[in-house]
């Protein structure tokens, strides 16, 4: 059990989590800036971009470089900077730290070893789509980024496909396309919103359905990171449990349901295929490799 009294503690080191805006630098809050003034130290998903932000407000401040490829090393470095009584400030790209990037490992590590983490809040991309995007906000899903893969993106959305809440997604502009066909292809024609470069100059909202949203993008040329949400599931539980009666058996199971339903092993394998919305081959190597 940890119990942390963010503003008592003394003579150890802290890690603040500070948000940076997505966009307008005129989102960056006062509470970040005096932050950010602060700290010993900025560990930054990029160091370059960082320090455009530290320019543009004039502050001078040692940054290092926290990311992906590097956050195993970097992050006990970064401990023991704590451990030696530093503040640590950890910033991301863009809105906040610890969202689809690998400041969630140090939060981790950081709270497990006692040291204080206190969040400084500030934009956010994806509550900012989804509050102008006119689509239910009482319950929502954040799920990041799909999957690169076909199999991958195609499992994951199978397993969304029935959540009743308004679902959240982060894509890249060269995988847009891809990606809201893939959604329109096992979850059908919902209603959806493609939000892109939020509290920019081209800010811009797209809403309709995944059909219209899939004729616009092809219509254009595609710019700026996207923001999508997408309606849940608006069927019955009753419906969502007859469309779904496979998703919680292996591969191999499914397709003995179907041979012990009569169907010979290759019209099974077939019709499993086809539930999945993946190749016929696929699942014959699978169902012979057990």
């Amino acid at each position: 059990m940890n119990v942390q009294s963010s503003f008592t503690a003394e003579g150890t080191g802290v890690l603040y989590l500070v948000a940076t805006p997505i966009g307008n630098l005129d989102d960056m809050t006062v509470r970040c800036l005096e932050t950010l003034r602060m700290v010993d130290v900025i560990a930054c998903e990029d160091t370059r971009q960082t320090r455009k932000l530290l320019n543009h407000f004039q502050i001078e401040k040692r940054t290092v470089s926290y990311h992906e490829h590097n956050k195993e090393a970097s992050g006990q470095g970064l401990l023991q900077w704590l451990e030696e009584g530093k503040r640590i400030a950890l910033v991301s790209d863009a809105g906040l730290p610890a969202i689809s990037d690998p400041g969630a490992e140090l939060v981790r590590d950081a709270t497990a070893a006692g040291f204080p983490v206190i969040p400084v809040p500030g934009a956010n991309a994806g509550l900012t789509a989804l509050i102008a995007s006119g689509l239910p906000t009482d319950r929502f899903v954040f799920c990041g980024f799909l999957g690169r893969e076909n199999k991958e993106r195609r499992e994951e959305l199978e397993r969304l496909k029935h959540y009743p809440e308004t679902l959240i997604f982060y894509e890249a502009p060269h995988r847009i396309g891809k990606t809201l066909t893939a959604i329109r292809k096992v979850w059908g024609n919902r209603r959806a919103v493609l939000a892109r470069e939020l509290t920019k100059r081209y800010e811009e909202f797209v809403r309709g359905t995944l059909d219209e949203l899939i004729e616009w993008l092809e219509a254009g040329e595609v710019r700026g990171e996207f923001c999508l949400i997408v309606e849940g599931f608006t069927g019955t539980a009753e419906a969502a449990a007859a469309l779904a009666w496979w998703q919680d058996r292996s591969l191999v199971e499914h397709v003995d349901q179907y041979v012990e339903q009569g169907l010979n092993k290759k019209e099974a394998i077939k019709k499993a295929a086809e539930d999945r919305g993946v190749s016929k081959r696929d699942v014959y190597n699978e169902y012979h490799r057990e």
